[in-house]
């Protein structure tokens, strides 16, 4: 109750300002007519006789650390099929300060489900002295990717995550935890994930594989890519036929806080290391971790994805400013339609208001049907055409553009109050106001948003994604 009459208080504080004259640029996308000027904006002095759709307040909440995708082997496969020209368009549309200006990426330690195929990066069992450790494998693909994009943002931040160990330290000796005919795993070594730790747990092996993120990181930096954080693995609850592993709660907290935090905390210190990507809704779980007194003091950060988008906001009202992210975005299905944006739009809108910094999308680029290496067509940013050998910016692209071209890191987001289920507003580092609002109805809406003295009224059209931006 104190708190709601705070942010009362702080939002009548916000409308009794004195008011000044304010320009609005307003950028409006529609399936039919993508990135366009939306016209004029009414703006009007605040009256508060009137009831207004939406009212965005000084009142700052979590500070925006960036937006971004995932870098993969089939990514960098399909953006070759493309001539040198696109390929540098592409990857301007991407990270260019005109494009979509990702700050904040992604890749996998080892492969994901969009590797070629499944590999480590030490596959020679009982190497616990890291002898046969190589990325050569990555500098003929990840390495070149994520350099095309340093090349366009040099200031591009790159974190990373392994979907599974090298299989050698597992105990059911595959990549995947589901048996299928893909990856030949025999169906009695499957494992209950999120309670049984697949990977064993003496300390030679746990001493093993903090080595192996620590050699990660130095061979990396050598090779030129700079990783800024860590997580210690992709969705330890997941069951299924591509790369993942299963971890404990207690298996994860004992790794993190005995072995890979020391271990980084020695040789990497200004490497971050974050708790995920966790795709569970367990709350009990994810607290056995992080006030674990070892593994919590190395733990700066969680992502979430999946499951975990229904634990956000239990976990803010615990950790009040614990820098949280959404580390993948439901992939979708390979149809690349305005509705598969329109679900993105929703998680967005469900991973800012649970406290997210960060909005990671999966695959940037995909060829065709975006078909992983198991068979899964999933939705991508831009689609790579195959046969003729060019490229779409699907839907989207175009959400993710409408926030990420706006909305650098050191944005604040803003509190909204009203009928606000269908934007989000955020403070800019150069003192301008952005909010993005989504009409997702066959139909044209007229809505009202009142800030600081002024009230703006404009007519948005149908299935459409807006982005205004408010200069004083």
């Amino acid at each position: 109750m104190r708190i709601n009459k705070i942010v009362t208080l702080l939002c009548a504080m916000s409308i009794a300002t004195v008011a000044s004259a304010i320009d609005v640029k307003w950028t409006s996308s529609t399936d039919a007519a993508r990135w366009q000027d939306g016209g004029e904006v009414a703006v009007e002095t605040f009256d508060s006789d009137v009831v207004y759709d939406v009212m965005i307040t000084r009142y700052k909440q979590q500070p925006v650390l960036g937006w971004g995708g995932c870098f993969g082997e089939l990514g960098w496969d399909a953006l070759q099929l493309l001539s040198k020209k696109d390929q540098k368009q592409v990857m301007q549309e991407l990270f260019g300060a005109e494009g979509a200006a990702f700050g904040y990426c992604r890749t996998p330690i080892g492969a994901n489900d969009f590797a070629r195929n499944w590999y480590s990066l030490d596959d020679v069992a009982g190497d616990y002295d890291l002898k046969h450790f190589s990325i050569k494998r990555d500098k003929g693909c990840l390495i070149p990717y994520i350099k095309s994009a340093l090349k366009v943002n040099p200031d591009l931040k790159v974190w990373a995550c392994p979907w599974s160990p090298p299989t050698w330290i597992k105990s059911n000796k595959n990549y995947a935890t589901k048996a299928d005919k893909l990856n030949g795993m025999d169906p009695k070594l499957m494992v209950k994930t999120g309670a049984e730790d697949m990977v064993y747990q003496d300390e030679r092996t746990l001493n093993f594989y903090a080595g192996y993120f620590s050699k990660y990181l130095t061979e990396y930096k050598k090779a030129g890519v700079k990783i800024d954080m860590i997580m210690f693995q992709n969705e330890p609850y997941t069951h299924n036929i591509w790369p993942n592993c299963s971890w404990s709660p207690k298996g994860i907290a004992n790794f993190v806080g005995k072995y890979l935090g020391p271990r980084l905390s020695q040789d990497h210190k200004d490497v971050k290391i974050w708790h995920g990507t966790m795709n569970t809704s367990n709350y009990d779980d994810l607290m056995t971790v992080m006030k674990d007194p070892e593994a919590s003091k190395y733990l700066s950060g969680m992502g979430f994805q999946w499951e975990g988008r229904d634990v956000l906001k239990s976990i803010r009202r615990t950790f009040l400013t614990m820098p949280m992210m959404c580390t993948e975005n439901e992939c979708g299905n390979g149809k690349f339609d305005w509705a598969g944006a329109e679900n993105t739009w929703r998680a967005i809108k469900d991973y800012v208001e649970g406290g997210c910094g960060v909005y990671m999308y999966f695959n940037m680029i995909l060829k065709d049907k975006g078909t992983s290496s198991w068979g899964w067509d999933q939705n991508t940013l831009i689609r790579i055409d195959s046969k003729t050998r060019t490229y779409t910016l699907t839907p989207e692209f175009y959400l993710m553009k409408h926030f990420s071209h706006f909305v650098p890191a050191g944005s604040y987001k803003l509190k909204t109050m009203g009928n606000d289920d269908s934007m989000l507003a955020y403070q800019l580092p150069d003192g301008k106001v952005m909010f993005f609002m989504a009409n997702c109805d066959d139909k044209e809406h007229t809505r009202s948003v009142a800030w600081n003295g002024k009230a703006l009224r404009f007519r948005m059209k149908a299935r459409s994604f807006n982005t205004f931006i408010i200069s004083e």
